[in-house]
């Protein structure tokens, strides 16, 4: 049978709401399971990675690049970051796109810090101003970096790993700081009313899959990575403002960065709950929380309305 899948942030996003009465129902009469919440949780529950290797680095580097080259190497992003010091330690306030980086900002650092790594054996490249690289030998040995998402506004020292091959990545993050910090160009960032780039946040490294299988062949979403993880997968991905409405089979719909919860009960959840009379609806939230909805479930008379919990 033909489905949709929506993925969704935190049911804890949504908690007192008030829901519209049909989707209430729909949702209380649905089949409903709990598993591992978390960002890699949730996307292994649609796509199977062989081998099971997750490596955001790999992925986004496939478009970022194109697949021959990422699989060439072993990969780590190297991204810029924001990091401020307080009276408690110092915490990771913004990454990436969120630090409204340019080309110029690019010129200026990466030759700066090319060196560092290049002494280390890796080679820094910036395909993209947002997404910043370190090439890899396929056998590098790496520490589990956290992931941005799980450490924006957290203590940065609570995300520093304590393997023993993470003792090399400590001394080059701590060599890059010093470099960044006397660097004139976030003396200009400061003047523009930009924060300074004063960090390089390692995560996501490994190596590309083999394959990729998903019983969605078709993706909308705005997240580099499902673009990677489609281009090695060969299914078709789009943009999410491609996705005009919910009348889509076998598809999946990427709104785990929705930030307006009644706009997406309205635009997505409401309307996707009333095609379910057709077909099967899926809705993954990113705390695990999974409601399929199916047409013969309209028979459980007995179940009460559900309103999402925090």
């Amino acid at each position: 049978m033909a489905r949709l899948t929506l993925l969704l942030p935190s049911t804890a996003k949504s908690a007192g709401l008030p829901l519209p009465a049909d989707l209430a129902k729909a949702l209380g009469k649905a089949d409903r399971a709990a598993h591992d919440a978390g960002r890699q949780a949730q996307l292994s529950r649609h796509f199977r990675l062989l081998p099971n290797r997750w490596s955001d680095a790999a992925l986004t580097r496939v478009v970022d690049t194109d697949e021959g080259d990422a699989r060439l190497n072993a990969w780590l992003r190297a991204d810029p970051a924001y990091i401020r010091p307080d009276i408690n330690g110092a915490r990771l306030l913004g990454i990436g796109d969120a630090l409204g980086i340019e080309q110029a900002d690019v010129d200026a650092f990466l030759p700066a810090l090319r060196s560092l790594f290049g002494d280390a054996g890796f080679i820094l490249d910036a395909p993209t101003p947002s997404r910043w690289y370190l090439r890899l030998p396929r056998e590098a040995k790496l520490p589990a970096f956290t992931s941005p998402d799980d450490a924006l506004g957290d203590d940065v020292f609570e995300h520093i790993p304590d393997a023993p091959e993470a003792r090399r990545w400590r001394v080059l993050s701590s060599e890059a700081q010093v470099t960044l910090h006397n660097h004139p160009r976030n003396a200009e960032r400061i003047a523009a009313g930009k924060p300074p780039i004063n960090s390089l946040w390692f995560w996501g490294g490994g190596l590309l899959p083999d394959s990729i299988a998903s019983d969605r062949p078709t993706l909308y979403s705005d997240d580099v990575l499902l673009h990677g993880i489609a281009r090695i997968g060969k299914l078709d991905a789009m943009p999410l403002a491609a996705c005009t409405n919910t009348e889509i089979d076998d598809a999946l719909v990427d709104l785990r960065d929705a930030r307006d919860a009644r706009a997406t009960v309205e635009r997505w959840l409401s309307p996707a709950a009333s095609s379910a009379a057709r077909r099967d609806v899926v809705l993954d939230f990113a705390d695990g929380q999974v409601f399929t909805l199916r047409a013969n479930q309209r028979w459980r008379f007995w179940r009460k309305p559900q309103a999402f919990q925090s």
